[in-house]
């Protein structure tokens, strides 16, 4: 784990904090050995393959669209024409089984071996 995230998240205000440090923790959960970075001044892993980003209301967990189908899509939130996001307003709202499959499907689809 990177401090410099560390940081990050022990700068944030609740719930912002608490919903980053449980999308860290899965993240780790489901690719122990994933690179942490800081990138775009936010928590980035894979080299950008997704992120994390506190916001006033939310946080929003990113992904690159590289590889993915039109259909892959429809999956996220957001217009981006690179990156698309799910946004997560609260901690119990975190859905893991949504987001593990996300995190899967990008490293699938990225050539990554899972």
């Amino acid at each position: 784990m990177n401090k410099k995230v560390d940081e990050y998240i022990n700068k944030q205000k609740s719930p912002q904090k608490e919903i980053c440090g449980k999308l860290r923790r899965l993240i780790f959960d489901t690719f122990p050995d994933v690179k942490e970075e800081m990138k775009w001044g936010v928590p980035a892993y894979e080299d950008g393959r997704y992120y994390i980003v506190a916001l006033k209301n939310h946080v929003n967990l990113g992904f690159s669209l590289k590889g993915l189908t039109k259909e892959d899509y429809n999956l996220f939130d957001g217009g981006g024409k690179t990156m698309k996001h799910i946004e997560i307003s609260s901690a119990k709202k975190i859905d893991k089984k949504r987001i593990v499959h996300l995190l899967k499907l990008i490293e699938e689809r990225q050539g990554k071996k899972i």
